[in-house]
């Protein structure tokens, strides 16, 4: 059984395939937090801002079979043309994501990319993956299409995910579920430019911002 949280089509708002229209499946639950407030404090990655709990968002729900999610997520896809894109993310998508589930996507058509904290194998079949790294958690995925590191985060340095192999590296300012709305504004800023700073002292990172939230979608 695969457990997803929400599922929407939008566009991809970070990273190298920024601006790209994607069906996104959120998958529920994740191996670094459990998503709920009490646990925050005590949690690997205690900065995450999305609900992963449960199967009640957009779209979401419980599904038998890797034939029938891979057809809920290519119904959402509205279009006769375009290559469809699924985007797998979470929680963590691969405590649930496995090649008969996305051999199931590609059988639809889908082209499959994956959102991970890195600290689980991922299988194979996967086209494009992106490595996202929280705290001081392990990464067992050496080899990646994309390493995409919150910033800044003391434990998670980012010279110590250039050993990773990849085609691209981007830093992602952070924001902070937990300040107030009236300081959010004021630590995002603050963390782009610490973001941007790095960027520049080091050319090999390149700057990703959140430009769904920009301009306003999902």
């Amino acid at each position: 059984m695969y457990r997803v949280k929400e599922a929407f089509y939008t566009l991809q708002g970070e990273g190298a395939q920024a601006g790209r229209a994607a069906v996104f499946c959120r998958f529920s639950k994740c191996n670094l937090w459990t998503g709920r407030e009490k646990d925050r404090a005590g949690a690997v990655c205690n900065f995450c801002d999305t609900d992963f709990v449960g199967t009640d968002g957009q779209n979401g729900g419980r599904f038998e079979t890797a034939e029938a999610l891979a057809l809920h997520i290519r119904g959402l896809w509205p279009h006769a043309g375009g290559r469809p894109y699924v985007v797998c993310t979470g929680g963590e998508p691969l405590l649930q994501l496995d090649g008969a589930l996305i051999d199931a996507f590609h059988r639809q058509g889908l082209e499959v990319g994956v959102e991970t904290n890195g600290t689980l194998p991922a299988p194979e079949g996967i086209d494009w993956l992106c490595v996202s790294p929280k705290a001081d958690a392990e990464v067992v995925i050496r080899r990646c299409d994309e390493v995409k590191l919150v910033y800044p985060q003391p434990l998670a340095l980012p010279e110590r995910f250039l050993s990773i192999s990849a085609q691209h590296y981007f830093l992602s300012p952070m924001a902070s579920p937990s300040a107030p709305a009236s300081g959010q504004d004021e630590i995002k800023q603050s963390n782009t430019r610490l973001a941007t700073d790095y960027c520049l002292a080091h050319p090999q990172w390149r700057l990703t911002l959140q430009m769904h939230k920009i301009v306003g979608i999902d």
